[in-house]
């Protein structure tokens, strides 16, 4: 049954045409001091999702209680010096005033994230890259607006998307899959402006190409999740959702992240977490 509803909702992604359509490396090295970068990282809503019963769509062991759970779908703007990376592009913004509900979960929008970047004058041209952490429908909604950045993906998740096998959301990707876009293959943590100063982290499990993002700013560091954790709860009750493509890389993933949480003295963000996204500033307000 789960699987059936998580293949029914990555069916989500079709809305996306409705818009202008080996061994663990070690933790990333401190950033050089010399000619830092201005940098910003800004907070964005990307839609929510209301799930009916999030013990059973969230753990194969059944750790949490049965119950209504609400999650929030963010999004992440990183400026470094005149350059910006996007890091995930959340719900379709075809949601936006016609909620989507099945038996499991109903997702909803308010606003688009080319909207949002309006209010703080970047334009979607602007924006050099896009980082997704994985492939799923809450993460890639609207990453056809931004068709002339270049893709960061994890290498496991482009080569599921290269592949045949269903369920896997290819058509958003459909101009980086065809050759009109310029895509990077991440294939283990990746510095992506080559300073130290934002890292792709692997941590694989949830799909085979799974990253999380660290962003050292100048007085704080933060270490955003991707889907390695959905809640608060997860990170001590450890609960592995069944639809995750390995087990034993989710729990490794997990004591990575907060092994590295601890040793950089960085704020974890849960990306679905609604006390966790409040940790940074409320957009329009960017974290320095």
């Amino acid at each position: 049954m789960l699987k059936r509803a998580l293949t029914a909702l990555l069916g989500l992604t079709a809305l996306a045409g409705m818009q202008p359509a080996a061994a663990q490396p070690a933790a990333p090295a401190q950033p050089a001091a010399a000619a830092a970068p201005e940098m910003a990282l800004w907070r964005l809503d990307c839609g929510e999702v209301n799930f009916t019963d999030f013990n059973a769509f969230f753990s194969d062991t059944s750790e949490y209680p049965s119950g209504p759970k609400r999650l929030v779908a963010s999004c992440y703007l990183i400026r470094h010096g005149d350059r910006y990376l996007l890091w995930d592009t959340g719900l379709p913004a075809g949601l936006i005033g016609n909620p989507n509900s099945n038996p499991v979960m109903t997702a909803s929008m308010r606003v688009s994230i080319v909207d949002q970047l309006r209010q703080i004058g970047v334009r979607p041209e602007q924006v050099a890259m896009v980082g997704i952490s994985h492939y799923h429908f809450d993460h890639i909604g609207q990453l056809a607006q931004f068709p002339h950045a270049r893709l960061l993906i994890g290498a496991g998740d482009l080569a599921a998307l290269r592949g045949t096998e269903p369920g896997v959301p290819r058509e958003p990707f459909a101009r980086w899959l065809t050759g009109g876009g310029e895509v990077t293959g991440v294939g283990g943590d990746h510095d992506v402006f080559g300073d130290g100063r934002v890292v792709m982290l692997n941590l694989p499990g949830h799909t085979p190409g799974h990253h999380g993002l660290l962003v050292r700013l100048p007085g704080r560091s933060f270490l955003l999740t991707g889907d390695l954790y959905h809640f608060t709860e997860q990170v001590e009750r450890r609960g592995v959702p069944p639809f995750n493509t390995s087990r034993a890389e989710t729990l490794a993933s997990m004591d990575r992240f907060d092994r590295l949480a601890r040793n950089l003295r960085a704020t974890p963000i849960i990306q679905h977490e609604p006390a966790d996204i409040a940790k940074l500033p409320a957009f329009p307000e960017p974290a320095r």
